[in-house]
C-alpha cells in the first residue's frame, strides 16, 4: 500500500503537465470547439491532478 501512495502525487503533476500539453497544443491550431472542449477537460485534469498532487497520506 506504501508503494501507492508515493506514485499517486506523480500521476497528479502528471496529469497536470499532459493537460496543460493539450491545452497548448490546441491554442494556435483546430477548430474553436475542439478548442473550448479541451480547455474544460484541461480544468477538470487540473484541479483532479491537484487532489492527487497535495493529498496528505498521513494518519
Amino acid at each position: 500500500m506504501v508503494d501507492r501512495e508515493q506514485r499517486t502525487p506523480f500521476y497528479g503533476v502528471v496529469l497536470i503537465l499532459a493537460a496543460l500539453g493539450a491545452s497548448l497544443a490546441v491554442s494556435y491550431y483546430g477548430p474553436m470547439w475542439l478548442r473550448v472542449t479541451v480547455y474544460i477537460l484541461t480544468v477538470l485534469a487540473i484541479l483532479v491532478g491537484g487532489v492527487m498532487t497535495f493529498r496528505d497520506y498521513t494518519y
